[in-house]
């Protein structure tokens, strides 16, 4: 029997609950998948709700529904993901989906990127998605930044988010290993913002399964404390560096105290955390001198 949009919506909303998911991101929830099942626009939603989807329209939304219910994230099976005024970021496997939490360290970053100056250099290093350093060039206009990653795939993402965005004429990439020694091209940054891995490989198996078995390991595992990206970047990374660089950090939720200590330890100065909007301290800055 057909069903109208608005069944499928119901139905896929109580699905959505009763595998787990919080109601208010249900209702949400339902309606980009049936959206995107369908191939019509979240907006236009109340317009059509009410008429009978075909029943090929009803296969495709269900197919999408139980990628969702195995536990694929909203954002892999969209395909685009918004973060800090950047609409339809591209996000696949290959990256970590942007989250609210890592805002507040573009928001940091583009203040840092602002009081810099004319032609300021920023470096996002494990940059991922590149969401981190697409914010900055896109609020901190007169910067330039680099997009750094170890892995190809994520600069592949990274460099067709800098397409999507229009902001290639300010930004350019390199690949990087962020445990190693800087690369010699690569130095001479007023700001270096880093969300690196920072789970410990210990607490890797009990992620939840939508982060665990779809989320890239690479970028998630920090080594056994969680800490190693933290040590590395602080020492070795002082060289690309200018006597005024601040460095800034995204930290796990009981990380900051851990890498304010490492930043003081390699003589970093003026070290500063702050709050995420749940209250969590989040982020971790230093300056050089």
């Amino acid at each position: 029997m057909a069903k109208t949009y608005n069944n499928i919506y119901l139905d896929t909303r109580q699905k959505l609950v009763q595998s787990g998911v919080n109601k208010h991101d249900a209702q949400l929830e339902a309606k980009e998948l049936i959206c995107f099942g369908s191939g019509k626009s979240i907006q236009d939603f109340p317009s059509f709700a009410r008429f009978y989807a075909s029943y090929e329209t009803e296969q495709a939304i269900d197919a999408v529904v139980q990628r969702r219910l195995a536990g694929e994230p909203l954002a892999y099976i969209l395909g685009e993901w918004d973060f800090y005024g950047l609409k339809h970021l591209l996000v696949n496997q290959d990256v970590l989906i942007p989250r609210p939490e890592t805002e507040l360290i573009a928001e940091r970053a583009v203040e840092i990127a602002k009081g810099s100056g004319e032609h300021a250099r920023v470096l996002d290093l494990c940059c991922g998605s590149g969401c981190i350093g697409l914010a900055v060039a896109k609020h901190a206009p007169n910067c330039r930044v680099v997009l750094a990653d170890i892995s190809d795939e994520a600069l592949t993402v990274a460099r067709k988010n800098m397409t999507r965005t229009g902001l290639s004429g300010q930004i350019t990439t390199f690949h990087a290993d962020a445990l190693a020694e800087p690369p010699r091209l690569i130095w001479d940054f007023n700001l270096i913002v880093c969300n690196p891995p920072y789970i410990r490989s210990a607490d890797m198996a009990t992620l939840d399964i939508s982060v665990r078995n779809y989320e890239p390991a690479l970028a998630l595992d920090g080594g056994s404390d969680g800490l190693e990206f933290y040590r590395k970047i602080a020492k070795n990374w002082r060289k690309a560096m200018r006597s005024t660089c601040i460095l800034l950090f995204e930290v796990g939720y009981d990380q900051a105290d851990a890498v304010t200590e490492i930043l003081a330890r390699n003589g970093y100065r003026n070290i500063r955390k702050h709050k995420d909007a749940f209250g969590v301290w989040r982020a971790v800055e230093a300056s050089v001198m």
